[in-house]
């Protein structure tokens, strides 16, 4: 299979990245299989995925019961199970990270998303989980709100490699690289090496689309209609515009020449949710080098069985500002999309957070009467 498309996917530079992980996938060897036959070069993990994963089958149940003769608290009951699933795909992952010197072969792990609004936790809690896991290997994903800028800082300051999580806007994603260059600068201002801190900006996908067509519908001039399933993949070329100047000015060289690695770009959530569009939509569109593309398993499998490998990326950047001043045209607030889709993502993975923990209280029910 190593020359499947996901392969010539990375044969561009373009790293492929897998959206979920179980205990299944990680004991069964299916993981170490999506690395050999699908070029996955890493995995991201969020609440949403713990919450499913924990919740199905029995998979959990063992480790939970010895947990449970130490800590009743469902939090600390999931930081257990989660810590351990991390800890075993860095592991499995860590023969890519060898090899590309430490550009892929990332797990991610995330915050509780509850503390989105708190620097200071979100800085705390980011380091308690690089020193529970203690993976070379390890991203801590932390939210890209304005409390999670500061927290972001921080952590690359102090030397701790981050994939900053739920980037929608332009002036956000802007913000998340400042925020990296600077927690470099500090870094290396009190003699850190920045050779070991990696980090990227995951830019979410679809749900742009999601909420721009939406209020397209709603307007249903035929001008409006026309910028339907547009605006996600013109964002995200707009943001790679912004890497690419970026990381090549004289502010950067200084910080290359310590040994700092740029800030990625990675793709998120790229399945489409509107079946009028073409499944590998947001994979097809926003090939380019020095980026992540990290998948669900049905896209991996769909772009495996009729994607179309080219560069897009760095293409069509006319039009791409074209759709931008469209959307103003006919009377959609850019900002007030990505605001609202930011807002709803934060309290998404804060309800499936406290899903989670709902889950693992009754699950601690369960095996207790057992």
């Amino acid at each position: 299979m190593g020359n499947s498309r996901l392969h010539k996917l990375s044969e561009l530079d373009q790293s492929v990245w897998i959206d979920s992980i179980s205990r299944d996938w990680i004991k069964s060897g299916f993981l170490r299989k999506l690395i050999d036959e699908d070029a996955v070069v890493g995995v991201t993990s969020n609440p949403t995925i713990f919450q499913k994963a924990i919740a199905s089958g029995d998979a959990y149940d063992e480790q939970m019961r010895e947990v449970m003769t130490r800590t009743d608290d469902p939090k600390e009951i999931f930081w257990e199970l989660a810590i351990t699933d991390i800890k075993d795909a860095c592991d499995i992952l860590r023969p890519v990270w060898d090899e590309g010197s430490g550009k892929d072969g990332y797990v991610s792990l995330e915050v509780d998303p509850t503390l989105a609004g708190d620097r200071d936790a979100t800085l705390a809690e980011a380091m308690h989980l690089h020193e529970a896991v203690d993976k070379a290997n390890l991203f801590v994903k932390i939210p890209a709100t304005e409390a999670g800028l500061g927290a972001i800082e921080d952590s690359i300051a102090r030397g701790k490699s981050i994939n900053v999580t739920l980037i929608f806007s332009l002036d956000r994603y802007r913000a998340v690289v400042e925020a990296y260059i600077r927690g470099l600068e500090r870094l290396v201002d009190d003699g850190g090496d920045p050779s070991r801190v990696a980090s990227v900006a995951s830019f979410f996908v679809s749900r742009v689309d999601t909420e721009a067509d939406k209020r397209l519908e709603a307007i249903g001039t035929e001008e409006a209609l026309a910028l339907r399933g547009k605006l996600a993949i013109a964002n995200a070329k707009l943001a790679y515009e912004h890497y690419g100047e970026a990381f090549s000015d004289e502010r950067w060289a200084r910080l290359a020449a310590a040994g700092a690695t740029p800030q990625r770009c990675l793709w998120a959530s790229t399945s489409t949710k509107d079946p009028a569009y073409r499944d590998v939509l947001y994979v097809e569109e926003l090939i380019g080098p020095e980026t992540v593309n990290t998948m669900p398993l049905e896209t991996i499998e769909a772009f495996q069985d009729h994607g179309e490998v080219r560069r897009t990326l760095d293409r069509g950047l006319d039009e791409a500002r074209q759709v931008l001043a469209g959307l103003e045209r006919v009377g959609v607030d850019y900002d007030d999309v990505t605001d609202t889709i930011e807002r709803e993502g934060v309290e998404k993975f804060a309800a499936s957070f406290d899903e989670l923990l709902e889950g693992i209280r009754a699950k601690r029910g369960e095996l207790a009467a057992a």
